[in-house]
């Protein structure tokens, strides 16, 4: 499913116009990224939860020249699904 699909499901399901299902997706979306940017967790219970956690450095392998490469450490997003989200 993507962006497109994902605003129409939510219109249907809600009853809105795809115009303010965008609205309303785009706002989530970015509710959630100015938290995480914060280093706050958001917690969606029964859904799951969005948290930073930090990668450490590492050493890879440049596959065109072979050449062993440092990685630098960075924050990255990380979603953990909660319970009732069961497939």
């Amino acid at each position: 499913m993507n962006k497109s699909e994902l605003i129409s499901a939510i219109a249907a399901e809600a009853g809105l116009s795809k115009s303010d299902s965008k609205k309303a997706l785009d706002a989530f979306i970015n509710s959630v990224t100015t938290s995480l940017k914060k280093g706050e967790k958001v917690a969606l219970v029964g859904f799951g939860t969005f948290s930073v956690t930090e990668r450490a450095a590492r050493t890879g392998i440049n596959p065109s020249t072979k050449q062993k490469i440092t990685i630098p450490a960075k924050k990255v997003a990380k979603f953990k699904a909660g319970s009732e989200l069961s497939i």
